[in-house]
C-alpha cells in the first residue's frame, strides 16, 4: 500500500492495524469477561462429543475473538478498497468465514460466539473502513486513459 499510495498508505496501515486492536481489545477485553462463557472444549457434559484437535485454552469463549477480529479486517479492507480492487469481497468474506469456521470445527467455540464475534467484526470493519474512505480515500491511480504512464516508464501498479 505505501509503494502505490505514499502517504495514504501508510494510514491505510495504521487504520487497518487500529480497526484490529479495536476489534481484539472490545472483544477480548471487555465482552469475554462479562460473561464468562466457558469454552466448549472445557465443558465437562460436552466432553464426550467433542473432538479437541487443538489446545483448548483457559480463556473464556464468548464472543470468538477470532472470528471479530478476522471479520474486522476483512470488511475494513473491503470497505476501504472496493474501488480499487473489484474482487475484494470474494476474498476477503469467504477468508473470515472459513477462520470462524474453523474455531467451531476444533471444538474452541460454540456457533453462537463465531456468530456473534463475527458481527461485533462486522460493524468495527464497515465503521472503520468508511471513516478511513471518508478521510483518506484511496482513489486507483489511473482514472482515465490519458493519465496510463508512458511506455517505458515503470509503475508498481495495483
Amino acid at each position: 500500500m505505501p509503494l502505490n499510495f505514499g502517504k495514504k498508505g501508510w494510514f491505510w496501515c495504521l487504520a487497518f492495524l487500529i480497526s484490529f486492536g479495536l476489534s481484539d481489545s472490545i472483544s477480548a477485553d471487555v465482552i469475554k469477561p462479562f460473561f464468562h462463557r466457558a469454552r466448549p472444549c472445557n465443558t465437562l457434559s460436552l466432553s464426550n462429543v467433542i473432538h479437541l484437535i487443538v489446545p483448548c485454552g483457559s480463556g473464556y469463549s464468548f464472543p470468538s475473538s477470532h472470528a471479530a477480529n478476522h471479520f474486522c479486517l476483512a470488511f475494513f479492507a473491503a470497505v476501504s478498497l472496493k474501488p480499487l480492487f473489484k474482487w475484494i469481497w470474494w476474498v476477503a468474506l469467504p477468508w473470515a468465514i472459513l477462520v470462524s469456521y474453523a474455531q467451531v470445527y476444533v471444538g474452541v467455540h460454540f456457533p453462537l460466539d463465531v456468530t456473534c464475534g463475527a458481527l461485533l467484526g462486522i460493524a468495527i470493519g464497515t465503521c472503520t473502513g468508511i471513516l478511513f474512505k471518508r478521510y483518506f480515500n484511496l482513489q486507483p491511480p489511473f482514472q482515465n486513459q490519458e493519465d496510463l504512464p508512458l511506455p517505458g516508464k515503470s509503475f508498481t501498479g495495483l
